[in-house]
């Protein structure tokens, strides 16, 4: 049984909902409305690639798997600042999701060279707000993007009313993880 069940329901009037329901049967969720349903599904996706394919366990899924509400990630963040390796997949998710939306692809030059250059940026105005600047390798990058395109693909043929499920293993060895050939992105 995976620590996290992952539910994403495509509404008949159009709005999107994220039910996350752990392996203790509590649930967090969130009604997507207006062009929130249009955003957040192909984001929500966007995290479960990026965390899954590079093993991170401490980003928005492996949170919420560890007892995290999705309203805990907001104002006034009542668990108090977003720990520093999901800040980490947030950067890399908005980096994909850029992609997604200008129809482009960086190389891994330019995502490595835009991620030392937002992390510096942001470090100027609040330093040590982030770690290290994450570096994808060419491969990671691929990897990511592949999964994504499926995770996409699905959501985007289901019908009104149709949910997409997906099982999130925060407790079992995730793709990327410390120990696969793949070096580790932090």
């Amino acid at each position: 049984m995976p620590d996290l069940t992952i539910r994403l329901k495509h509404h008949p009037d159009g709005t999107a909902s994220l039910t996350c329901v752990r392996a203790d049967g509590t649930t967090t969720w969130q009604r997507q409305n207006g062009s929130l349903g249009q955003f957040f599904p192909p984001h929500d996706l966007t995290h479960y690639a990026v965390e899954t394919t590079l093993g991170y366990r401490n980003g928005f899924y492996g949170l919420i798997a560890q007892g995290w509400n999705i309203d805990d990630f907001a104002k006034p963040f009542p668990r108090g600042p977003i720990p520093v390796e999901a800040q980490e997949v947030e950067l890399i998710v908005g980096f994909f999701d850029t992609e997604r939306r200008s129809l482009t692809q960086m190389t891994e030059a330019e995502f490595n060279d835009h991620a030392e250059r937002y992390l510096a940026a942001r470090q100027s105005k609040r330093p040590g707000a982030l770690g290290t600047a994450p570096r994808l390798s060419e491969s990671q990058i691929e990897a990511v993007r592949q999964c994504r395109s499926v995770l996409l693909a699905r959501w985007s043929e289901l019908g009104p009313g149709e949910e997409m499920e997906l099982p999130f293993p925060a407790s079992a060895r995730l793709v990327g993880e410390r120990g696969d050939d793949r070096p580790s992105p932090y």
